[in-house]
């Protein structure tokens, strides 16, 4: 476990602020920010184009190994203003507008891990810049009078900056330098009294990284809210995240194992409509972690049809 955390945290730059690891797939959490949805999350806005910003902080204080348990002295710090458009086209396939999507994400990371007795400093160091650009040609979304539901296929593309992990490079990098495609439903039901349930189902199928010969395992990881419509103007509820790894990583052809990641979070949200603006805040904690770290993450989100 110690070899696999000194070549070091190589986080998407996306995912870096929210799922940023040391361990579980390389370099541990996964390639979508867990937490990012909420409150409607399976309602595409309609025919348009829209633009959401996400700012995002996350930190944590204990890295976990396969049995729950604390590894080391550990210091993670990951912050990223996200830039999400979504586009709704006016036609439709199946019953369902069309749209597609394009994220970008700017990150700064620093992270250090030191293991007395033992290795030392394995994991020291900050990274910034561009992140790992999110695209997706296929979203298609359906509505009815209480019911919200959305399909796609966001592919995370290899653009953020990345370092090889080496004895002399023990820093982390933003970008994960691999393809990660990941298949996604998206679903909200309104009652008519305004009570709301939301989430958003991903699974991931993550390419080998060619520098390391590292391939991390699938994923399955959900969003989840569930709020109350006080009238037009605000919305309160709680919600969080649900991350599992399925599969085992591989490294040269050979399975790691014992290294699979899990966490659960939950916290408060509450949303404010102004106008065309809409603003969401949420704080996530994270709990029942094993082979990440353990942290909390603080939301706020913009989103304004263009």
């Amino acid at each position: 476990m110690l070899n696999k955390i000194a070549k070091g945290v190589v986080a998407t730059a996306f995912a870096a602020v929210l799922s940023t690891g040391l361990q579980a797939t390389e370099g541990g959490g996964g390639a979508y920010p867990n937490g990012s949805e909420g409150f409607m999350a399976g309602a595409v806005p309609p025919p348009g184009l829209y633009y959401l910003n996400y700012l995002t902080n996350y930190s944590a204080d204990a890295l976990m190994d396969n049995n729950g348990n604390e590894v080391g002295d550990f210091k993670l710090n990951a912050t990223a203003n996200v830039s999400r458009f979504v586009y709704t086209s006016p036609y439709k396939i199946f019953g369902g507008y069309w749209g597609a999507q394009l994220i970008i994400p700017l990150v700064t990371l620093d992270a250090k891990l030191s293991i007395n007795p033992g290795p030392g400093t394995v994991l020291d160091g900050s990274d910034t810049g561009l992140g790992d650009i999110v695209v997706d040609p296929f979203l298609v979304s359906w509505h009815s009078k209480n019911w919200h539901q959305a399909v796609g296929v966001d592919i995370i593309l290899p653009t953020g900056s990345y370092s090889t992990p080496s004895a002399t490079n023990i820093g982390p990098s933003i970008g994960r330098n691999y393809y990660t495609f990941e298949p996604l439903y998206a679903v909200t039901y309104i009652s008519d009294e305004g009570w709301e349930v939301s989430s958003k189902i991903m699974y991931d199928f993550n390419r080998e990284n060619s520098d390391t010969n590292y391939k991390s395992g699938e994923e399955f990881h959900f969003d989840y809210t569930v709020g109350k419509h006080i009238n037009k103007d605000w919305t309160v509820g709680v919600g969080g995240y649900y991350y599992k790894q399925i599969t085992d990583d591989e490294q040269n052809g050979a399975t790691i194992a014992n290294n699979k990641g899990q966490v659960i979070a939950v916290g408060p949200q509450v949303q404010y409509n102004y106008g065309k603006l809409s603003l969401i805040a949420k704080y996530h904690i994270e709990t029942n972690v094993k082979n990440r770290p353990k942290g909390n993450k603080a939301w706020f989100k913009l989103i304004y049809p263009l």
